[in-house]
């Protein structure tokens, strides 16, 4: 009985000890899984701190900070609300505006609205979310990592703010709309700018018309649309230089088929080209062209254009037009005559030039008088003076200078010195429609620089004098010249060139009838003179005595014949050889004095031969004597006195200074050159 009591006991221990093992080995397994449960707690305690802490917070505190939270996030909501919206633009700004150019001025209006609201109101915003957040701060309302956080982004947005770039707030979807729009001014202006079409520039006198605006209304009203928005934009330098760029090179265009290569010539280069004079005629015409077709036709697009902008800025951009465009060059090409040195056409060249610009002054006081074309003002101005200057100069030292080559002595050849050709031909032109009352005019503004009084009378007394000094040159000339009958040779030259080339002119009307009658008795006198001591001489050679009815017999006729006709070749032959190099540039004159000299001396020839030439002809040596036929007299007295092409050269002299060298005129040059 007892043993089974403790048999009971024992097993009722072993029950007991087993239930404690395996509630220990679950405690174990318990404590166990609460290890990383605790360690998470641990982590989240700061959090639920801070969670927990506005219930710590002062009560005033936390009833207020709703208050400034809607306050804060309100203009913060309607800012996000602009941003997405602006967002909403992206995709019709970034099209090509050519498809629907006012739609998508539109949009672009509609972007520049929401940027400006942006720009009103993310400073607002971002103030309010600083407000805000000082509050939680000062009243320990929220957690300070995320007060910190919230600071932080606050601070890049203030930067961002204060950084003024607009492309922050749009990602720079402007710029790249505005882009667009300045490539779309540019298209529109390329493909709408044509050169003027001209099929040669002999047509340039038949445009009477002023060219109309280049381009249609319809592509002005889009460039204004685009301009309008430009501007808003501060992109208005941009178009300009946009503009100026494509209808300068435009106009560059036109003008290319001028071939205006000759407006680039050098002062040096200028001396040594012969053909000036027709550079200068071109030049005129071309400069006429330019303006009233090419630039007034830039310059009344350009108030098409920029009108809206101001005046300061059309004007502005025509001036660079211009300047670009070439009116530049052509006033240079001006200078550069003015620069060249002193030729016998200089003065005529500077009152063509003068005429040119008189011509266009009013056309240039329109187009260029504005403030914005300076440049070009300057450059007429200096143009004109240059101009004006030099041909007052040159025109009052004429006459000293025609004085001046009365040194020079005659030319070798009798023929009219080129002092006098130039001279008359310059006194007839400006005397005449063309340039006289342009060189009145020239003279007037002259004597009015030097606050005096020109009279008409003045010019015309001038030139009459300049006309008197070449009588007495060709006086003083026929005077040194030793050969008498090449004096009378000269002289009858010279007066028939003074009567032919002034009578029916303006100079020659004044000089009057009688003076032009002296003159032309004069070329008969010395013409009788000039035959009678040379060619008139021969026929006394051809004599008849003792030849009649061969009186002293055969042989002393056939003698007296050879010795006759060996004189008579002789003084021919050394006649013609003098005569030959003499010159009468005049036609019918040198034709007249021809056929004066074969009516002296072939009529007395052929007969002679008809009579005694059979008594020498059947000698053996009659080709001594019978020398020339009387058809081969005849052709050779025709042909005297032909002119000879370059003989005296050109009339480029040498210049030792800015004015004709050291007193004597820049007409002076060799003796061969000027006479």
């Amino acid at each position: 009985m007892a043993n089974d009591n403790k048999i009971e006991t024992l097993i009722s221990a072993r029950k007991s000890l087993k239930l404690s093992l395996e509630k220990s080995k679950a405690l174990g397994l318990a404590l166990g899984k609460a290890g990383p449960r605790l360690e998470e707690i641990n982590q989240r305690l700061p959090s639920l701190e801070a969670a927990v802490r506005p219930i710590r917070a002062n009560k005033d505190a936390l009833v207020a900070v709703g208050g400034h939270i809607n306050r804060a996030v309100s203009p913060a909501a309607a800012v996000l609300k602009v941003f997405d919206a602006v967002h909403g633009l992206e995709k019709s700004l970034l099209s090509d505006p050519r498809n629907d150019l006012p739609g998508y001025l539109s949009v672009l209006k509609r972007l520049e609205e929401a940027l400006k609201f942006l720009a009103d109101n993310c400073g607002l915003a971002i103030q309010w979310l600083e407000d805000i957040v000082e509050y939680l701060e000062d009243n320990t309302v929220a957690d300070e990592r995320f007060l910190s956080n919230l600071k932080k982004s606050l601070k890049n947005l203030r930067e961002l703010q204060d950084d003024g770039e607009r492309a922050h707030l749009d990602g720079g979807l402007l710029d790249a709309a505005l882009d667009k729009l300045e490539n779309e001014f540019r298209r529109l202006l390329t493909e709408h700018s044509n050169p003027l079409p001209m099929s040669s520039s002999s047509s340039l006198g038949e445009q009477a018309c002023i060219a109309p605006s280049p381009l249609p209304v319809s592509v002005i009203q889009k460039l204004q649309a685009i301009l309008g928005r430009l501007m808003a934009n501060k992109r208005l330098d941009k178009c300009i230089s946009i503009y100026v760029e494509v209808r300068s090179s435009n106009v560059r265009a036109s003008l290319q088929a001028l071939n205006l290569d000759y407006l680039e010539i050098s002062v040096s280069e200028f001396n040594d080209v012969t053909s000036i004079e027709g550079y200068i005629a071109q030049w005129g015409k071309h400069l006429e062209f330019a303006v009233k077709h090419l630039f007034e036709a830039e310059y009344n697009l350009c108030i098409d254009v920029f009108e809206r902008m101001g005046l300061d800025v059309w004007m502005g951009c025509f001036a660079k037009i211009a300047a670009q465009a070439g009116i530049l060059a052509f006033l240079q090409f001006g200078k550069t005559v003015t620069e060249s040195r002193k030729d016998p056409n200089k003065l005529l060249k500077l009152l063509d030039i003068f005429a040119s610009l008189n011509k266009l002054r009013l056309d240039f006081n329109r187009l260029f008088g504005g403030a914005a074309c300076v440049e070009i003002q300057n450059l007429t101005r200096d143009l004109i003076k240059r101009v004006i200057d030099g041909a007052a100069e040159l025109f009052w030292e004429l006459l000293d200078q025609v004085a001046l080559q009365r040194e020079i002595p005659p030319p070798p050849d009798g023929n009219v010195p080129k002092l006098v050709i130039i001279i008359i031909d310059y006194c007839n032109k400006l005397l005449g429609d063309d340039y006289k009352t342009i060189l009145t005019q020239v003279l007037v503004i002259h004597r009015s620089w030097k606050h005096k009084k020109f009279q008409e009378r003045v010019l015309v007394n001038e030139v009459l004098n300049i006309i008197k000094a070449i009588e007495q040159n060709l006086e003083t000339w026929m005077k040194v010249i030793e050969d008498g009958t090449l004096s009378h040779f000269f002289a009858m030259n010279n007066h028939w060139y003074l009567y032919k080339h002034l009578k029916g002119t303006k100079v020659g009307d004044l000089l009057g009838d009688s003076w032009l009658k002296e003159h032309e008795q004069s070329k008969d006198y010395h013409s009788a003179y000039f035959l009678k001591d040379s060619w008139g001489k021969l026929p006394g050679h051809l004599s008849r005595e003792g030849l009649l009815m061969f009186s002293g017999g055969r042989a002393t006729a056939r003698d007296l014949v050879k010795k006759r006709l060996k004189a008579f070749n002789e003084a021919f032959d050394e006649m013609y050889a003098k005569q030959s190099n003499w010159v009468v540039s005049d036609k019918d004159l040198r034709e007249k004095t021809c056929q004066v000299v074969v009516q002296a001396v072939v009529p007395v020839y052929r007969s002679y031969m008809q009579n005694y030439g059979p008594l020498v002809e059947q000698d053996a040596s009659s080709s001594k004597y019978a020398k020339y036929t009387v058809q081969t007299l005849e052709k050779m007295l025709m042909s005297l006195f032909q002119p000879k092409p370059g003989r005296y050269g050109s009339f480029k002299g040498r210049q030792s200074s800015g004015k004709f060298n050291n007193g004597v005129a820049d007409l002076r040059r060799t003796a061969s050159a000027v006479v």
